[in-house]
């Protein structure tokens, strides 16, 4: 079941890539999602998959708020966080994780570490008391 997940997860990519329904390229896109060559050494779950689709449906209306939040209330601070790659993920569902990171306007994904870890950057507002003060400056 996962093995049809991973080569639905391409052909919608090289659907979206190529925005071309005709019968040579669906042939065309089955064929290089097979040709792909894939990780045997992971197996994900079924309830991984549908966790990352869910994650993915409620941060549609999360990236739009945080669109809005920018333009009126402004981000001015900015910061670079290791955030932990969650267990028994394929490449595929890393994928999707990383592509739920960059979707919403605060975060992207810097780089992906092989040892497990992703490189966000943030922004966001600036915290109440940070305001008057200066860097190096003691109150």
């Amino acid at each position: 079941m996962i093995g049809y997940l991973d080569l639905l997860l391409r052909l919608t990519i090289w659907f979206l890539l190529t925005a071309d329904w005709s019968l040579a390229n669906i042939i065309i896109g089955v064929c290089v999602s097979l040709l792909i060559p894939r990780s045997y050494t992971k197996f994900a779950v079924l309830k991984d998959w549908l966790q990352v689709l869910w994650e993915i449906i409620v941060a549609i209306p999360q990236a739009y708020w945080e669109a809005v939040e920018i333009m009126f209330r402004p981000h001015t601070e900015e910061e670079i966080v290791m955030e932990r790659v969650k267990p028994r993920r394929t490449p595929g569902l890393i994928f999707l994780d990383i592509f739920l990171i960059t979707f919403t306007p605060k975060t992207i994904v810097v780089k992906y570490h092989e040892d497990g870890w992703y490189e966000v950057h943030r922004v966001r507002r600036k915290r109440r008391g940070e305001e008057g003060r200066s860097e190096g400056v003691k109150n």
